[in-house]
């Protein structure tokens, strides 16, 4: 927290605890919505979470509540009489009510839908019969739209009638008697043209849209690709249902990257924050992959194993043995490397399974100076260094410590970068098969060239 808003913080605490409601009022309408949340969660207990609720102004109070976490949302709906809720409710956009009701309880959706208009309530069921991870599940039903035979001066009437209750009115929609999406136009184009100028004349009509049943995460990369404020989402038959907004592409985009990140890490995805976790839920989610790579990790014991009794027999056995853990980790690391920078390229579309000869070239050439550095400074290091307390070391057992680590290296980043691709052809999460696949296939394959060098050069 800034050195600023914690002053705001404490001015807010001094004119709550004080009782200067007026006071504490005036402060609120100059705060964002996200920071008074912020404030609500961090500095306040349950019941005066409440009471600092309901004194917040009305045309802050539910900007406020979509920005508060779901556990402090479901305390406060809990608390709320019917009447509070039906204005908080009432004054949100649809796709907000959907994403918090989303991620409540039976009880509380049922009283949250009661205390809805029956209208509202209608289209909020509708919203919520679309997947989860599509784009019908993000979008609102709160758009503008137009007649293509309207004046710019007729459509501008629309928008000062109708636009207080859409999400935006920068990017307004031409549909025709059906309701078929034909054009779009910004208000920007309105305000450059002639009051008697036809929509139909200043429209765009090649419009991007999304499908209703569209991947939520490729419709937020079309934002990135295309700078939108709003995409318009379609039907099968080209008919108008809803529009997805910048702020809800950033959250799925938000919301996907921590998920890779979780999956890349052998964890199970969880949308709560961490403060916000149980001790119970961080053990569930990350039990089950510890349990897998220890299983795993059984290869790499049956290989050593497999070899000790011949690496024994080697002069240099135990010299040897001593850079398993080094050449485990560095091959690890190298998969690491590469399958991470081509997992996210996946993730953001700058690349494809058809690219996956290209990508091979590439990271083979990298691998190849990459791993012939590393094993300079290596030989360097066992020959000269390791050397002075491993006595079993010499100039032989340098360069084959040195020269398996660099096709270690090489293998490593084969693997890192064809694995994901395979796994994304395979309709598989290339994020899941990322790191616990790969350290395991790593692994051991590391220890079977390192065993099977060393056995034929000493033995």
């Amino acid at each position: 927290m800034t050195e600023e808003m914690q002053k705001i913080y404490e001015a807010l605490t001094e004119a709550f605890e004080g009782r200067k409601f007026a006071d504490l009022r005036i402060k609120l309408l100059d705060m964002e919505p996200a920071d008074i949340a912020n404030y609500m969660e961090e500095e306040l207990d349950e019941k005066e979470q409440l009471m600092f609720f309901r004194l917040l102004p009305k045309e802050l109070a539910s900007d406020v509540f979509i920005e508060i976490d779901s556990d402090t949302q479901e305390a406060l709906i809990k608390a709320f009489t019917d009447k509070e809720l039906k204005a908080v409710i009432d004054d949100m956009y649809l796709d907000d009510t959907v994403d918090i009701i989303d991620e409540m309880p039976a009880n509380v959706v049922k009283r949250i839908l009661k205390n809805s208009d029956p209208e509202n309530r209608k289209q909020i069921n509708e919203l919520l019969e679309y997947p989860d991870d599509s784009a019908g599940s993000i979008m609102t039903t709160e758009y503008v739209s137009f007649s293509a035979k309207m004046t710019v001066d007729q459509a501008f009437d629309k928008i000062r009638r109708t636009g207080i209750d859409k999400e935006t009115v920068y990017t307004c929609y031409v549909t025709d008697g059906k309701k078929r999406l034909i054009g779009v136009v910004t208000v920007k184009r309105m305000l450059l043209s002639e009051k008697d100028d036809l929509v139909e004349n200043i429209m765009d009509t090649n419009v991007i849209t999304a499908s209703t049943l569209e991947d939520k995460e490729q419709v937020a990369m079309k934002f990135s690709k295309y700078d939108f404020l709003a995409l318009p989402v379609v039907d099968k038959e080209g008919c108008l249902v809803g529009i997805v907004t910048v702020d809800d592409a950033v959250d799925v985009l938000q919301e996907e990257a921590t998920e890779d990140i979780q999956k890349m890490a052998a964890i199970l995805p969880t949308e709560k924050p961490y403060l916000k976790q149980s001790v119970w839920s961080i053990w569930k989610a990350r039990i089950p992959w510890l349990l897998l790579l220890m299983v795993s990790a059984t290869f790499t014991s049956m290989i050593l194993s497999k070899y000790e009794a011949k690496l024994s027999m080697l002069a240099s056995g135990a010299a040897l043995y001593a850079f398993v853990p080094m050449l485990m980790d560095t091959a690890g690391n190298a998969g690491s490397q590469s399958s991470v920078t081509i997992v996210r390229s996946l993730a953001l579309g700058d690349v494809e399974f058809k690219d996956i000869f290209k990508i091979i070239w590439k990271e083979l050439r990298a691998a190849f100076f990459l791993s012939l550095t590393v094993a300079a400074v290596c030989f360097l290091k066992v020959y000269f260094i390791d050397r002075l307390y491993n006595h079993g070391v010499t100039i032989t057992v340098a360069a084959i410590v040195s020269g398996v680590l660099m096709a270690t290296i090489m293998m490593a980043k084969f693997v890192g970068c064809t694995l994901p691709l395979i796994a994304k052809k395979c309709k598989l999460d290339p994020a899941v098969v990322a790191s616990p696949f790969i350290t395991t296939i790593v692994d051991a394959l590391s220890l079977i060239i390192y065993c099977s060098v060393s056995i034929a050069l000493l033995g």
